[in-house]
């Protein structure tokens, strides 16, 4: 069995993850987004526009993965628009503090607190479980975490 920490260090060092959503008729739809663990949620952003976003408005139920097949961290939860400023200001600082060498440019941040006006917006994601594992440790390993 991992410690919680083994999940939690890779969700907040993941690069990516993959996001899992549903499209209306039932097909499976796999993204790939920036996102932070913090506060014991991971957090991403997207446009409403996109298909993901649409998804998750009529099925905010999602499957949240790391980008390390080696050892994968795969969170399951509920996708929760995030309306709150204040929330959606931390969410920003974390993404900065995290990809400060690949950020572009300001403006794109403003984005993210347009939730309200159905333009971009964040998501937090409470987990229900997490699953992980050590692909070198494959036998022992495996460790499911419920919330």
């Amino acid at each position: 069995m991992l410690p919680w920490s083994f999940a939690q260090e890779r969700l907040e060092r993941a690069h990516d993850y993959w996001v899992a959503t549903v499209w209306p008729d039932g097909r499976p739809h796999v993204m790939p987004v920036w996102g932070a663990w913090f506060d014991g949620c991971l957090w991403f952003s997207s446009d409403q526009a996109s298909r993901k976003a649409r998804n998750l408005a009529a099925e905010p139920r999602c499957v949240l993965t790391t980008d390390n097949a080696l050892e994968p961290v795969i969170v399951e939860g509920v996708a929760e628009l995030v309306y709150d400023r204040a929330a959606t200001a931390a969410y920003t600082d974390a993404l900065r503090a995290k990809y400060a060498a690949e950020w572009i440019e300001d403006s794109y941040t403003v984005d993210f607190f347009d939730a309200n006006l159905g333009g971009g917006a964040t998501y937090r994601v409470a987990p229900a479980s997490v699953f992980a594992l050590k692909e070198s440790e494959f036998t022992t390993s495996p460790t499911r975490w419920s919330f």
